[in-house]
């Protein structure tokens, strides 16, 4: 296959930056290789980071509903393959000609990340749920191998510009980020929407249960009251805002497993009931 003219498969950067702003974007992937991804200052906006040579193990995770776009460099070999092994399963993906050197060399929007590392993230120190919820998220679904920096709130904006971070969960006045609170809907809910992950509805499910616990709206669903005891516990157990986030990862998983069963009808009941009263003895 010649991979230096498009194809019936592929797709321009000016089409795909259309597509991206319209109703029913694509979800954008990024394929390159391991060292070219942290050698680079940019990555395409709303692009999730997943490994090539992996393509068969993390195609099963993806969202259903929405078409893939894939990306490597320059549009050649590990964009084309990634491209068809997902096509070969089922997905209905393409990939962009010229790859992330054309899109920029056409001065189309990119975010900038750290040369020699992966996505760097920064926040407010002392997290308690939606400052835990997205790192899970992001290092689950955008970045496994993100960075996170938790410091005081007058802090953020230095930290940010000085770490190539990008700053999340704050408050405009703080540092400016579109990964932040809109209305009723929390920092998960801007995360799921940025990187379009909606069409996974035990994602979706997960979000709720977040949004009611951090917006302090416990009748949203009957897991947010859970969560935000958890959250609170585990911030006095674990003083050390890393060591939480670390010991919150497994809780979130297993959340993220409830909400799977629970939107395929497959949750477990409890079924225990009390034993019933023993008979009175006649005198």
């Amino acid at each position: 296959m010649d991979t230096t003219k498009p194809s019936s498969f592929s797709v321009s950067p000016s089409v795909l930056s259309r597509a991206l702003e319209g109703p029913w974007p694509p979800l954008l992937i990024d394929v390159r290789k391991s060292h070219a991804f942290a050698e680079s200052a940019w990555t395409l906006p709303g692009a999730l980071r997943r490994y090539p040579l992996e393509v068969a193990q993390w195609a099963r995770t993806l969202p259903h509903g929405p078409a893939v776009v894939v990306y490597c460099i320059h549009g050649h070999e590990v964009s084309v393959n990634t491209m068809q092994a997902l096509r070969d399963q089922g997905i209905a993906a393409t990939f962009l000609e010229g790859g992330i050197e054309a899109w920029r060399e056409q001065g189309l929007p990119v975010v900038a990340k750290p040369l020699a590392a992966f996505t760097r993230w920064v926040t407010r120190a002392r997290p308690r749920v939606d400052r835990i919820a997205c790192p899970w998220l992001i290092r689950r679904f955008v970045d496994a191998q993100a960075q996170f920096l938790y410091v005081p709130t007058d802090q953020v904006a230095t930290i940010a510009q000085r770490e190539q971070a990008t700053a999340y969960d704050v408050a405009d006045n703080v540092a400016p980020t579109r990964f932040t609170h809109v209305g009723e809907l929390c920092s998960f809910d801007a995360f799921i929407r940025a990187y379009r992950l909606g069409g996974d509805a035990a994602l979706e499910r997960l979000a709720q249960i977040v949004r009611g616990a951090d917006t302090d709206r416990l009748d949203l669903t009957p897991q947010s009251g859970g969560l935000v005891a958890l959250s609170l516990g585990m911030s006095r157990v674990e003083p050390d805002d890393h060591r939480m986030l670390e010991a919150m990862m497994p809780l979130y998983d297993a959340l993220y497993a409830w909400c799977q069963d629970a939107v395929r009808g497959q949750d477990e009941k409890h079924t225990w009931s009390a034993a019933p009263a023993s008979l009175e003895v006649q005198a």
